[in-house]
């Protein structure tokens, strides 16, 4: 697998695959790497002929107060990941290098669909991710790039973003990948202590139990949304942000839930916060 560490080196590869006609998939990641980016991965060898995978923590898409330092980090055992699973390159940039100039002076505006859910709590973070995704596009010209269902507000931005501004890529969205005991696979797992790690599978099964109602009959969105409270409830280590029922396409909240809708949930886990959603079916 190829390793760039600068925008002249990843041109330089790039110039050679389009020239023996390869289409290629982009897969963006902050690194630190588990099975749920490697399924991306795979995806993305599907669509494509070439698969470049990205690692870079963005600044831009970190609060004042949230975990851009503690954001774990391991290129190495990324790029042995990455080898093993068949990527042909993994672009590593610097922040100075991804932005030479400082912050950009030009960002991408999310606009109201990122005022609800994660973007309510976290201002400025879609600003952020949007940003550095539109310039990754910009300096890989994918044919297809490839995120994960785990970050549902996140993907349907970014699909929203691609289309609207007819920047020529197709968004695909994979399935989330989870734990056996339920819990969908995160980077940030890797900071949970042991009492809260044996606690954060109650997320999903809080969602799990709203989806029960909903296949049982039950349409009432605040119904839905309490089952999954109620079933944190006594859970030390697990302090709820949101829970909210979604239209898939606008994120409009919904306050009757119908096929199709999205649960979507974030909670604090100690000092880690973590989120998840489940689809109505």
């Amino acid at each position: 697998m190829i390793l760039c560490r600068t925008r002249r080196e990843l041109r330089s590869r790039l110039r050679q695959f389009r020239e023996e006609g390869s289409a290629t998939a982009l897969v963006p990641t902050m690194g630190h790497l588990h099975e749920g980016h490697l399924a991306l991965v795979d995806r993305a060898r599907e669509l494509a002929d070439r698969v470049v995978v990205s690692v870079f923590v963005n600044p831009l898409q970190f609060g004042p107060e949230e975990d851009l330092e503690r954001y774990p980090r391991d290129l190495d055992r990324d790029r042995g990941l990455l080898t093993h699973r068949g990527a042909d390159l993994c672009f590593a940039p610097s922040v100075g290098e991804m932005y030479p100039d400082g912050e950009p002076r030009v960002a991408v505006d999310p606009g109201p669909m990122a005022r609800s859910l994660c973007g309510r709590h976290r201002p400025g973070h879609f600003r952020g991710v949007l940003t550095v995704v539109a310039r990754l596009f910009g300096l890989v010209r994918p044919q297809v790039a490839v995120f994960g269902r785990k970050d549902f507000q996140q993907a349907v931005l970014i699909r929203t973003m691609a289309r609207d501004l007819e920047m020529g890529v197709q968004v695909e969205t994979a399935p989330v990948v989870r734990e056996a005991d339920g819990l969908a696979l995160s980077s940030r797992n890797i900071l949970l202590g042991e009492d809260e790690r044996k606690e954060a599978p109650a997320l999903y099964a809080g969602l799990e139990e709203a989806l029960r109602a909903f296949q049982g009959g039950e349409r009432d969105g605040s119904v839905l949304l309490s089952r999954i409270r109620s079933s944190l409830e006594g859970k030390s280590c697990i302090r709820v942000q949101y829970a909210e029922l979604v239209d898939p396409e606008t994120l409009e909240p919904l306050s009757s839930a119908v096929p199709g809708a999205v649960l979507a949930l974030a909670a604090f886990v100690g000092e880690t916060r973590l989120i998840d959603n489940l689809e109505l079916l």
